[in-house]
């Protein structure tokens, strides 16, 4: 079954709510990309209008700016340490937007969202 973003078929008490028309394609939603701690991996994927969004299927890789001096470096990811999205995603060392990474220079918050805009950036802790 497609996975859709329109009206729920329960209303908030959970009844059931019977719909006067079908799903829409302005309507269709798609898997999350769970982009994973691997070597670099993007697909393109044709959005409304026949724009395109970049997904980041596997990184390694991380833009990290540190704080203290300004200057930014691309650095190595070691490992996902934390990720507040969903506990299982540390041991999957799944990367979205907000995990904690290991880097050589300490650790990194994740600031971009790899699966909407094909990089991973992030800020020094």
């Amino acid at each position: 079954m497609a996975i859709s973003q329109g009206k729920s078929i329960r209303s908030p008490s959970g009844g059931r709510l019977r719909s006067n028309r079908g799903k829409r394609k302005s309507e269709l939603g798609r898997a999350s990309a769970e982009t994973k701690l691997a070597g670099k991996r993007l697909r393109k994927i044709r959005t409304r209008g026949g724009n395109e969004k970049l997904r980041l299927d596997g990184g390694n890789k991380i833009n990290v700016i540190d704080p203290k001096t300004n200057k930014a470096e691309v650095l190595d990811i070691l490992d996902v340490v934390e990720n507040n999205a969903n506990p299982n995603y540390v041991r999957r060392n799944i990367i979205t937007k907000g995990a904690v990474v290991e880097t050589a220079k300490g650790k990194a918050k994740v600031t971009s969202r790899p699966g909407q805009t094909g990089v991973i950036s992030g800020v020094l802790l």
